[in-house]
């Protein structure tokens, strides 16, 4: 019996925990993030200004510069058979000139080792720009 109790309160904590995406507006550029080799992408800054859901981008056409948050784990020593590994935090600075609206770009992050690389991807994906700067913390 209390195990059926619990389940309205599991349900309203999931719901306040999972806020949807919203869909994408066509007069917007949209870019989603992606990664194959770190535990978290997440948008911070737009031209400079905190965004509140760093899931995604969504802005107007043009020039913009994104400051991407890339966190991944690294094994402390090469050497070392038993080492534990460390999370990488790493602010990832990436500017491209030509968003286009209602077009959708892929923001993927990726790692080899202790080197961090950036790409933009347009639709049909093909790289449009690289990372300008990328500033880690151990």
């Amino acid at each position: 019996m209390h195990r059926y109790a619990l389940l309205p309160l599991a349900a309203l904590l999931t719901a306040c925990t999972t806020t949807p995406v919203p869909p994408p507006d066509p007069q917007q550029a949209w870019v989603e993030m992606f990664t194959r080799t770190g535990k978290l992408v997440m948008a911070e800054r737009l031209d400079g200004q905190h965004l509140d859901d760093g899931r995604y981008f969504q802005f107007p056409p043009g020039s913009h510069e994104l400051l991407v948050r890339y966190d991944y784990d690294v094994a402390q020593a090469v050497l070392a058979i038993m080492a534990q590994p460390y999370e990488r935090l790493c602010y990832i600075t990436l500017r491209y000139n030509n968003f286009e609206a209602g077009q959708r770009y892929r923001f993927e992050a990726r790692n080899l080792g202790l080197q961090t690389f950036a790409f933009l991807y347009d639709a049909h994906g093909n790289t449009v720009a690289t990372e300008r700067q990328v500033n880690c913390l151990f």
